[in-house]
């Protein structure tokens, strides 16, 4: 298809489309495709609009919050878009030993965070298993963060049973690009030039007993209409051989980074695409976590929400030791530099609800069963009453001044509607008991 040709749509065919996504039923990859080819910026109204309602008949008003921390910068893979690449010979390489980590994760904890992704770059001594099993055990026993996610290089089955075995809740591994040709440009040495070694990890994830994964393409490396429809197809393969697919879909924008070598790449990816991203990943899977990281900028991560974005990070730093004294090399530039106070506060001057929950990893509420929760319109009602008693936690042990006050008037709004015991629940918190959920 000629790109710049405008294509008139079947307004009725992509209604059709839209009206089984709001059944939350996934979509087929001909129903993807015609989304994809929309050109009508009418018809994309009525498909954000139809994504916010798909969002929220799954998981009502709340947003998740989170944080990655940064294990490590040193790499063997040269890819040549990233600051952490081999090749990037002005870059500072620094691995966090374990005191480190349980440093950085102990004063992420004290900003409110419950929840962290760990991201190391691939060097197999220096960030292989036998580290994570430590990193991972030391931050569980010394903090009070509750789950911890990981973004890390592919590993063996029996490496990914150690992993899980520690404790961590989401595995997260993106394929970057599924055009092989820009694929192998991109990764020209290190273990991750092995395109089909990638492409396996998350049959290999899931064989080793991990239910919840995390997926992704970074944009901009190839058209995104090619990779979009990839990682979806990606999904769909898993969901039909396993009974589930990913956890979460990222949404990574490719940025700027120190030393990249891939600055002349032609497939930059505009706001008002990006935002068609966001809207693709919730109506093709309606029950998938769609993350925006704060590379993006802070009034489009706002809109954003209102689209189909279901998890944030805030306050992020992308170098390791980056929130103790600002780190040195970071893997890319960040959009959002506010901080978990600020975005909460933003999340809740919009009329949603910011959630620092973390139950469903350690209530059993996934792979099969939380896809299952999630079409019956079930999971809702988990995550609304966890994000209250959640944000209760916030506000009574971390939240200051505006946002505060704005937090107190969403509770006790709340505490009016309430049942199950949920205002009970709340003066249990109030009262000292911490880590309540459903």
């Amino acid at each position: 298809m000629n790109q710049n040709e405008v294509i008139k749509p079947d307004v009725s065919r992509i209604r059709e489309i839209l009206d089984k996504s709001l059944d939350l039923q996934s979509l087929s990859l001909p129903e993807v495709s015609a989304l994809v080819a929309v050109n009508d910026s009418d018809i994309w109204s009525e498909i954000f609009d139809a994504a916010c309602r798909v969002k929220e008949k799954v998981y009502g008003k709340r947003i998740v919050l989170f944080a990655p921390l940064y294990l490590s910068s040193e790499c063997t893979n040269d890819c040549l878009y990233c600051g952490f690449r081999k090749g990037n010979r002005d870059a500072v390489r620094k691995t966090l030993t374990v005191d480190e980590a349980v440093e950085e994760a102990s004063l992420l904890e004290a900003r409110g965070y419950k929840r962290l992704l760990l991201v190391a770059s691939e060097h197999p001594k220096r960030a292989g298993i036998d580290y994570f099993e430590k990193v991972v055990h030391e931050i569980y026993d010394r903090t009070d963060i509750r789950i911890l996610h990981v973004n890390a290089a592919p590993m063996s089955i029996d490496d990914f049973k150690r992993l899980r075995d520690s404790g961590v809740g989401v595995y997260q591994c993106f394929q970057e690009t599924y055009h092989m040709p820009s694929y192998r440009y991109l990764h020209p040495s290190g273990t991750k030039a092995d395109y089909t070694w990638r492409f396996g990890v998350m049959d290999r994830a899931i064989k080793a007993g991990f239910e919840d994964i995390g997926m992704g393409v970074l944009l901009g490396l190839y058209d995104w209409r090619w990779d979009v429809t990839a990682l979806i197809a990606h999904c769909r393969r898993l969901i039909k051989k396993y009974g589930f697919g990913p956890h979460t879909l990222s949404v990574p924008r490719l940025q700027p980074a120190q030393g990249s070598a891939a600055d002349h790449l032609k497939y930059s990816v505009s706001d008002e695409d990006f935002k068609k991203v966001v809207a693709l990943y919730r109506l093709a899977l309606p029950y998938v976590g769609v993350v925006v990281s704060t590379r993006e900028p802070s009034a489009l991560r706002d809109e954003l929400f209102s689209i189909g974005a279901s998890q944030v990070s805030a306050g992020s730093k992308t170098s390791p030791r980056g929130y103790m004294n600002e780190g040195d090399t970071e893997q890319f530039e960040i959009g959002d530099s506010r901080s978990l106070e600020e975005v909460v506060g933003k999340i809740a001057s919009l009329g949603l609800m910011p959630s620092l929950c973390t139950a469903c990893y350690r209530e059993g509420r996934s792979g099969k069963r939380f896809k299952s929760l999630a079409e019956e319109k079930t999971i809702k009602t988990f995550c609304h009453e966890n994000a209250i008693l959640s944000l209760k936690e916030y506000v009574e042990d971390y939240a200051t001044g505006e946002v505060r006050d704005q937090l107190v008037r969403m509770l006790n709004e709340e505490i009016s509607k309430s049942r199950n015991g949920l205002s009970d629940k709340l003066k249990n918190i109030e009262a000292g008991k911490r880590d309540l959920h459903i």
